[in-house]
């Protein structure tokens, strides 16, 4: 019999309390979106408060238009997160049951949709208060892996987004429906952690390379260099961690075990997570190169 690692019997909330008969509950995973939040902010913050890391030594904005920033950028999370799921995993069921779509508690959640949305929000706000695009991407980029590792914790804590069957030493026994529909398996079905996966690719390894690109390598005084990094990083591991990751249920069907989006043969294809990363890696490129082919701004 496979040895596999149990999984852990962690609440998926963190505090629950009823109040006039309504059940108010912490979830770990807003509390990685919250940790996400501060935790960037005070490290754009401490950036800000060095002026020798940005383009002729002036910092792009104040902690009062950070702060403004701030509130732009939730709002932009919230609405794209929500909605990419809704149009592009599960548009017959919300088309079916559209006030389920403002119910953010239950989950659901797509990460290219937020980050669509942090960009829109950016623009967006740089435009109306006059503050480079530039900068104010680079320093949102430094912080991004942040809540990416964070809420990838999250995923694993909540037991969802688990991985494909394997029979790896690391494997872990998920329980719930993740513990069915293991094809050629006898017994407890493992599956590849990949949350922890994508939470020390996307979320540990990417930010410190960020950090050192910024702090030791002055990555911010060559305009929109830390943007393209993580834009090509982030794309190169998410279509890596695919190959692990379980694709979301709708995409799968008895022909269709891998839930490929794109299918070459029958084991080999795109998942819809590697196409959405795609167009990610390729801009991301883009921008890596032509901040390298100018000068950094002193």
């Amino acid at each position: 019999m496979q040895a596999v690692i149990s999984f852990p019997d962690i609440a998926p909330e963190l505090v629950s309390i009823t109040l006039f008969g309504i059940e108010l509950a912490l979830r770990w995973y807003a509390l990685a979106y919250i940790g996400g939040v501060v935790l960037g902010y005070l490290l754009i913050r401490r950036a800000l408060a060095r002026p020798t890391l940005w383009p002729g030594n002036t910092a792009p904005m104040d902690r009062e238009a950070l702060e403004d920033l701030l509130f732009w950028l939730v709002i932009g999370i919230i609405v794209g997160g929500r909605l990419a799921f809704v149009l592009l995993y599960q548009p017959g069921y919300y088309l079916s049951h559209p006030g389920d779509i403002i119910k953010l508690w239950q989950g659901g959640m797509a990460f290219h949709g937020g980050f669509a949305g942090v960009c829109v929000a950016t623009l967006i706000w740089c435009r109306a208060k006059g503050v480079s695009l530039a900068s104010t991407a680079d320093a949102l980029a430094l912080v991004a892996p942040i809540g990416i590792g964070l809420g990838r914790i999250a995923n694993f804590i909540n037991n969802e987004l688990w991985g494909r069957p394997t029979d790896v030493p690391w494997a872990v026994a998920f329980p719930g429906p993740a513990a069915q529909n293991c094809p050629g398996v006898i017994g407890i079905c493992g599956r590849h952690p990949s949350q922890l996966y994508e939470a020390g690719l996307e979320g540990l390894l990417l930010g410190l390379i960020l950090a050192l690109a910024v702090w030791r390598f002055g990555a911010f005084r060559r305009p929109w260099l830390t943007t393209g990094l993580f834009l090509t990083l982030y794309g190169l591991a998410r279509f890596f961690v695919e190959f692990f990751r379980l694709a979301d249920g709708q995409f799968i069907s008895p022909d269709n075990p891998y839930g490929h989006v794109l299918r070459l043969t029958d084991s080999l294809g795109i998942t819809m997570g590697q196409l959405l990363s795609l167009p990610m890696i390729l801009i991301g490129l883009a921008l890596v190169v032509l901040a390298l082919r100018r000068a950094p701004v002193t």
